[in-house]
């Protein structure tokens, strides 16, 4: 079995997907593993599959908006599957005066990296979309946001980089970074196969952390469980994105009719023994009063299933992306927060422009590694 490359990828998430499909476009070799045996296993296939710039944390902002500009439009022709990509919006809704000053505050910080985004009252929400009870006061309205199918977009960059020349590897989980003359070279797995490349991108989740303090790098994040659920199909009602001030709530009406909502009850979940997430029996019903409030036409919409996992959520809620000075050879794509979705074409793209040419088009610095370190006054 082949086991080296000009570039290693741990984790068959879309981000690992994504950035070995940029890569062996532009002429690299690639092998990446995946520890659990299915590709997009995580939340890559099962989250609430926003395509968004509002509500983004200004650091991470310039990067989703080249995105949506370079790359989603046109991703599902160049990935021949159908991403279900729809660009008709986001409103992130409010109700209080509270939720009002967090949108504002959201909204103020955005238009000046550039985004085209606005505070709206009730009357242009529901003129936006009439389905929203009059508890909605006001709204972020952000035109060019949108949506797509987390699971065939994960999928479409997995088939068309393999059909490129990718290396793709299931159930190989990676146990250990190893460095040769103070270079990371390898990657040792628990069957004990070993991988060999020049760069090694780290692209797997919360096991990211884990599998980096190998070589003594700590990347500090910690799980969290989010839920959601799947509706019945429903006559087509709308297209947005939709979220909340407090982000109690967000979805969309997919392609099929059915509508996906993901949330929170506030209260911790709980685990099988092997550390599978399980659904907090309370956390559904909790989403559900909450949607029924803002959508009074959905009361009597049935669930069909529910889902939870994890989520690599960073110390300070923005990914970790690039070089690490103290390993030469080690590139880290993790710590997405839950916004890993919508941002991925262009983190990935600008991550394989990295290790090509050593250049990005987006400024990651200050997605680095190393806003971390002490500093020293």
């Amino acid at each position: 079995m082949r086991n080296t490359a000009e570039v290693i990828v741990i984790g068959g998430g879309i981000i690992g997907c994504a950035i070995s499909y940029y890569l062996v476009k532009k002429g690299a070799s690639v092998i990446c593993l995946e520890g659990s045996d299915h590709i997009g296993n995580g939340g890559s296939s099962r989250n609430g599959g926003g395509v968004r710039q509002s509500g983004r944390d200004p650091r991470e902002l310039p990067l989703v908006m080249y995105g949506i500009k370079h790359f989603w439009p046109t991703l599902s022709e160049e990935l021949e599957t159908d991403c279900e990509y729809h660009q008709d919006g986001n409103l992130r809704l409010g109700k209080t005066e509270k939720h009002k000053e967090i949108l504002t505050g959201l909204t103020e910080r955005a238009v000046k990296v550039g985004l085209d985004v606005r505070m709206i009252d009730g009357d242009e929400v529901r003129r936006i979309n009439p389905y929203l009870s009059e508890e909605v006061t006001c709204a972020s309205w952000c035109p060019t946001d949108g949506h797509a199918n987390p699971l065939t977009t994960t999928l479409g960059y997995y088939k068309t980089a393999r059909k490129l020349g990718v290396h793709f590897i299931t159930g190989e989980q990676v146990v250990e970074l190893k460095k040769v003359k103070g270079v990371l070279r390898k990657v040792v797995c628990a069957s004990g196969n070993v991988y060999e490349g020049e760069t090694v991108v780290l692209a797997a989740g919360y096991e990211s952390r884990r599998i980096a303090g190998t070589v003594g790098i700590d990347i500090p994040m910690q799980t969290a469980m989010l839920e959601a659920l799947v509706t019945e199909a429903q006559p087509h009602m709308f297209d947005q994105m939709l979220g909340t001030a407090e982000a109690d709530f967000y979805g969309h009406q997919t392609k099929h009719g059915s509508f996906v909502f993901g949330g929170s009850s506030g209260l911790e979940g709980f685990t099988k023994d092997n550390g599978t997430p399980v659904c907090y029996a309370k956390t559904a019903p909790c989403i559900c009063r909450g949607i029924i409030k803002y959508f009074p036409n959905l009361a009597d919409a049935k669930i069909v299933r529910t889902w939870a996992g994890w989520m690599d959520k960073c110390a300070d809620g923005v990914p970790v992306l690039g070089k690490v000075g103290e390993v030469p050879g080690l590139v880290l794509a993790c710590g997405f927060t839950g916004h890993g979705f919508g941002i991925a074409p262009a983190a990935a793209h600008q991550l394989a422009e990295l290790i090509i040419t050593g250049r990005t088009d987006v400024d990651l610095h200050d997605l680095r590694y190393d806003r971390f370190h002490a500093k020293i006054e």
